[in-house]
């Protein structure tokens, strides 16, 4: 059966059983019996792409951001229209704690905001993509933070703006209102400095 899969796949059997390790989660293996999906969890299947963006993630640090820049305006236009009202004062709350934050390590730590919106958005896929991408991301988020004065107040406004559109359930403010494409924009043009970049 691999022989048959990696020939119609048009790939080596090599490659075809590093496709199954990755995929691990979501498969399981009989000797002699066969190869089974296990779960169709979101999670699960998207934890193979989260390999993926690791190890792109160190050839250049903006490749994912570039991809949450694509996905989060659409994941915060769903939200507007399906947020429920406990969603929207959990998101209050957790604006309040990044108000609060007094540096940019706990800021980015008390950062669940766009994971909630993505929640919201009520698409499992999307969530679990969209996760994914943001832990991938935290170390260069922190050091942005360290390194870029007025970031932090940047980052507030951003997330504010966000917050009151979500509050009038306005999707196409949302999807203006992003704040994605200006830390893209950020990493694009930053010199990392001596140290190892940003990863």
């Amino acid at each position: 059966m691999g022989r048959e899969l990696a020939a119609r796949l048009g790939i080596s059997r090599g490659s075809l059983r590093e496709a199954v390790r990755a995929l691990v989660g979501v498969l399981r293996t009989r000797r002699g019996d066969g190869t089974y999906v296990t779960s169709l969890e979101p999670g699960l299947l998207l934890e193979a792409t989260g390999m993926v963006a690791d190890l792109l993630q160190k050839s250049n640090p903006v490749w994912p951001l570039e991809v949450r820049r694509m996905l989060e305006p659409g994941a915060t236009a769903l939200a507007a229209a399906r947020m429920s009202p406990e969603e929207l004062s959990g998101l209050r709350g957790c604006l309040e704690r990044l108000e609060r934050a007094a540096d940019a390590g706990e800021l980015v730590a008390a950062d669940e905001f766009h994971a909630r919106i993505a929640d919201a958005a009520g698409n499992p896929v999307l969530s679990s993509l969209l996760r994914s991408l943001a832990g991938r991301t935290l170390r260069a988020r922190i050091w942005r933070g360290i390194s870029d004065r007025g970031t932090l107040e940047r980052t507030r406004a951003g997330h504010r703006a966000i917050f009151q559109a979500l509050e009038r359930r306005d999707p196409e403010l949302t999807r203006a209102a992003s704040h994605i494409a200006e830390v893209e924009d950020w990493f694009r043009n930053a010199s990392p400095g001596p140290g190892e970049p940003p990863s």
